[in-house]
């Protein structure tokens, strides 16, 4: 699957949310903006419900918050660099700057493991970090992560 598929220009910033909460939120926000079927409450709840199962911080500055809803049917991607890092209780507990989220069909569980895996693994290319964090603008963090 091609990432530009998945994450629209509009569901990628730069911000500095300040907390784990507040990130959640912005991502939530984000998507409902962009698909107003949505509910950011809901979107909210599936993410919030599965960082009680163990965070989604995978270490080096990086998260992958997820969840499913069951009003979509396709995946939906959101890249946030934060300015400021954020505690993300990470399994290395470092701090937190870039999130990757992905909310996918409640019914496409294969998928689902697939695209985080693929995700996963791109954000783990040292060049391909560097260059996130450098980014400045919403444009290039966009143009850095879909290259």
């Amino acid at each position: 699957m091609e990432l530009c598929t998945i994450l629209r220009p509009e569901c990628t910033t730069c911000a500095t949310p300040g907390s784990k909460k507040k990130v959640l939120e912005l991502i939530s926000d984000l998507v409902a903006a962009q698909y107003p079927t949505l509910s950011s409450q809901e979107i909210f709840e599936s993410l919030v419900a599965r960082e009680k199962m163990g965070s989604t911080g995978i270490g080096n500055g990086i998260a992958i918050p997820h969840g499913r809803l069951t009003d979509i049917d396709q995946p939906i991607a959101i890249l946030i660099k934060c300015e400021e890092p954020i505690a993300f209780d990470a399994i290395d507990k470092q701090p937190v700057d870039i999130l990757f989220a992905l909310l996918v069909p409640a019914d496409q569980c294969q998928q689902h493991l697939s695209t985080l895996s693929c995700m996963a693994e791109k954000l783990s290319d040292k060049q391909i970090l560097k260059q996130l964090r450098k980014t400045h603008d919403e444009t290039e963090l966009y143009q850095v992560i879909t290259g």
